[in-house]
């Protein structure tokens, strides 16, 4: 493996078990190698000046707005890169809970941009490609019912809709059947996120292992001996 941890990115619908995913990782990580991940959201606020830019381009999205917001995400990721990411990638592993993908998806339902160019504007401020992304795959119906099944006030009227978020998953169907368009996605990778969440995690991880994006535990094991 790299000496530097892998930067990892969890994408998918609501409800598809992207947190449980997440913590899964993180478990893994730190009870097979004495390892804590870093784990942070899509949107970190790190480029302080773009937050009120950041809130209402979220929550109050319109054609006034929205190339201030798209400017300020991408000033955000620019400085989660080099603030959080890249620092940390020598010392552990950094998971992120959505990325690039959502992104593409949030400004083609909400704006009509077309993913080209929104990736076009955002690639051109990412100075590195996440190792992996993967995306949790789960039907629309099956997604909402899991969401709106959950505690809190996580679900928003105007964006968990079945209209809204059928055009989610069409983006990022579209997106992930061509990947060697959007290569600051990272290689990209589809998970069933109908199996059990156990079996998700598992599927996960042997792709870090085929990748030898985790240590070998007999390396591990060979190196705790040397050093016992």
């Amino acid at each position: 493996m790299n000496h530097r941890y892998p930067f990892i990115v969890i994408e998918g619908l609501d409800g598809t078990g992207k947190t449980t995913l997440r913590k899964g990782l993180f478990r893994l990580w730190e009870g097979l190698y004495g390892v804590t991940p870093l784990c942070m959201l899509t949107t970190n606020f790190l480029a302080a000046d773009q937050a009120a830019a950041i809130v209402t381009g979220k929550y109050q999205p319109n054609t006034g707005n929205r190339d201030a917001y798209l400017s300020a995400i991408a000033a955000d990721k620019r400085a989660t890169l080099d603030r959080l990411v890249l620092p940390q990638r020598p010392a552990r592993p950094v998971i992120a809970d959505r990325w690039l993908l959502s992104e593409l998806a949030f400004f083609a339902v909400k704006h009509d941009m077309r993913v080209s160019q929104t990736y076009e504007v955002l690639a051109a401020q990412l100075t590195a490609a996440p190792h992996l992304t993967f995306v949790l795959d789960l039907e629309t119906d099956a997604s909402m019912s899991r969401a709106q099944a959950r505690q809190g006030d996580a679900v928003r009227a105007d964006w968990d809709v079945h209209d809204v978020q059928s055009r989610v998953r069409e983006t990022y169907e579209a997106v992930v059947t061509k990947p060697d368009q959007f290569p600051s996605l990272g290689d990209v990778v589809r998970l069933d996120a109908r199996r059990p969440r156990s079996e998700v995690l598992l599927a996960a991880w042997d792709v870090l292992r085929e990748r030898q994006l985790v240590p070998s535990l007999a390396a591990r094991a060979e190196e705790g001996e040397t050093h016992g």
